[in-house]
C-alpha cells in the first residue's frame, strides 16, 4: 500500500493484444511494445532489472501458465516502497505481468455500430509538462478525466485537443481521419502517444497505395 507508484503514479506499462488465428497464438509486436516499455521507464528515471528478451519470456510464459490462446496482456514497471518522498531514491523497481480476456476496449457493439464522441474540455497534457512520449501511469488521469466527462455527457468516448486547440487524441488511442482517399493523422507536436497501432496502421496504409499525412487538425 505504501508502494511510491500507488502514491505519485510514478510507473510505466503496456497494453499488448495477443491474438488466437488458424496457425495458433500470435502476440502483436511484442518486442515493439517491450521495446516501449524499456524507453518509457528510461524517461522517468526507472532502471528495470531485467533484459528486454527477459521480459518478452516471461510475457510469453504468462500466457502460456494461464492457458490463455487470445488475451490482454500488461506489463507494468513501477517504484515500490523504500519511503514516500516524491523522489524516488532507494524505492526499488518492481515489474508485474498480468494477461487476461479483454474484448474490444470499447465494447462489442462498438465494432458493429460505431461509437460517438464528444470534444473534451479537458487538454491533452503538453510535451513540456509531461514526457508525453512515455506510456506512463500518472498521465492517464489526464484521460480518465476526459472519458469521464463524455460519459456523462452520454458518449462513448472523449476527442482530446492539444493545448492549441488542434485535435491530439482520445484518452486510450490515436485518431484517423479518412478523407479525399487520404489517411491523416495528427503529428506527435500535439503531444500524443507513439502508438504501436498507429504505426501498423500508417504501415498498412502505405503497402496498399494509401497516401499518408502527419499533421496538425488546422491543416486538414
Amino acid at each position: 500500500m505504501l508502494s511510491h507508484g500507488l502514491h505519485y503514479g510514478t510507473g510505466v506499462f503496456e497494453g499488448i493484444r495477443c491474438y488466437s488465428t488458424d496457425k495458433g497464438s500470435f502476440i502483436f509486436r511484442l518486442r515493439e511494445h517491450v521495446d516501449r516499455l524499456f524507453r518509457s521507464a528510461k524517461l522517468y528515471g526507472m532502471r528495470i532489472p531485467y533484459s528486454q528478451d527477459e521480459i518478452c519470456t516471461a510475457i510469453k510464459e504468462t500466457i502460456r501458465i494461464n492457458g490463455l490462446d487470445e488475451c490482454y496482456i500488461r506489463p507494468i514497471v513501477f517504484y515500490g516502497f523504500h519511503h514516500l518522498g516524491v523522489m524516488p531514491t532507494g524505492c526499488p523497481v518492481e515489474c508485474v505481468i498480468a494477461a487476461w480476456k479483454w474484448g474490444a476496449y470499447l465494447g462489442e457493439e462498438s465494432l458493429r455500430s460505431g461509437i460517438r464522441c464528444t470534444f473534451s474540455s479537458w487538454h491533452r497534457i503538453h510535451p513540456n509538462t509531461l514526457p508525453t512520449t512515455a506510456k506512463a501511469c500518472g498521465h492517464y488521469l489526464n484521460s480518465l478525466l476526459a472519458a469521464l466527462e463524455a460519459r456523462k455527457k452520454g458518449y462513448d468516448e472523449a476527442i482530446m485537443l492539444d493545448c492549441e486547440g488542434f485535435v491530439a487524441e482520445g484518452p486510450g488511442e490515436n485518431i484517423f481521419i479518412v478523407k479525399d482517399g487520404k489517411l491523416l493523422t495528427p503529428d506527435f507536436s500535439s503531444g500524443i502517444l507513439p502508438g504501436i497501432t498507429r504505426d501498423t496502421v500508417i504501415q498498412l496504409a502505405k503497402d496498399i497505395g494509401i497516401a499518408v499525412e502527419e499533421k496538425r487538425a488546422h491543416e486538414i
